[in-house]
């Protein structure tokens, strides 16, 4: 090899060229250091291009800013992103640099619609289910509640949505809505009457159910005006329980009238 003198040329431009890649990096990572590009501002803008409305500063210092670490070149545009996910009430945000010295967040907030589950989650209107302060969320509207199985939150929420103009023509609005284990449907109405609506046997089965009622409904609330619950899982008809309603006991004769008495004629 000592005799080669190409291969003794090649060896010699290799370790030069190594020498010099390990200066430029070495000067690279040594002006990265350099305070001037310390980050000195953090902007935190709402996607939407509007106000935040439960993201404040102090949600964000207690919870994201105090995580990033590193200046303009070494922090891990990543790991802010998830640290400001993991703030409440946030969905998603986007990081970027802004030369020399500056970060840009652009967050996404959570909009609840109503509560999931009896453990005081939120779901919000595009179907995801978070956490946050409950009080917050009740200051901005009535919060329905919600229901289901793991993994059945946008079906509840479609089908809320559903339910809604279905009910429309009553003018009742739906305050809650359950899917069971077995995925069966029950909704409790703004007038405090609940609805069993069983399960979807075809795509059809809930409407043909709640158009069913709706059609009947004026009827019994003329008849029973304090309706507690109505199960319509019966193809032909349906049941209920209302308030002051009596129902006879199986095998219950009905009790006859005493029969009026006819007056006695008078003489004069």
């Amino acid at each position: 090899m000592w005799h080669d003198v190409k291969a003794l040329n090649a060896t010699a431009s290799g370790l030069f060229a190594l020498t010099i890649l390990a200066c430029i990096a070495s000067g690279v990572w040594w002006v990265s250091q350099r305070p001037m590009f310390n980050l000195r501002t953090i902007r935190i803008e709402n996607i939407a291009n509007e106000d935040l409305r439960h993201v404040n500063h102090l949600t964000l210092r207690n919870n994201a800013l105090n995580r990033i670490k590193g200046n303009f070149f070494t922090t891990n545009l990543d790991a802010v992103r998830q640290a400001f996910e993991s703030v409440p009430w946030v969905r998603r945000a986007t990081v970027r640099r802004e030369w020399p010295d500056q970060l840009i967040v652009a967050l996404e907030e959570h909009e609840a619609l109503g509560t999931w589950g009896e453990d005081g989650r939120l779901l919000s209107i595009k179907g995801d289910v978070f956490t946050a302060n409950l009080a917050e969320a009740e200051e901005d509207h009535a919060l329905p509640a919600f229901d289901g199985p793991e993994g059945s939150e946008k079906e509840v929420l479609s089908r809320y949505a559903e339910l809604r103009s279905w009910f429309a023509p009553l003018k009742l609005i739906p305050q809650t809505l359950s899917l069971s284990s077995r995925y069966a449907w029950t909704v409790t109405l703004d007038s405090g009457m609940s609805v069993a609506l069983g399960r979807e046997q075809t795509s059809a089965t809930l409407k043909e159910r709640v158009d069913r009622l709706v059609g009947i409904y004026p009827q019994l609330v003329e008849h029973l005006p304090n309706i507690d619950t109505i199960d319509m899982r019966y193809q032909n008809g349906l049941a209920l329980s209302a308030q002051g309603l009596k129902i006879p006991a199986e095998g219950a004769k009905p009790k006859p009238k005493p029969l009026a008495k006819k007056p006695t004629p008078k003489h004069n």
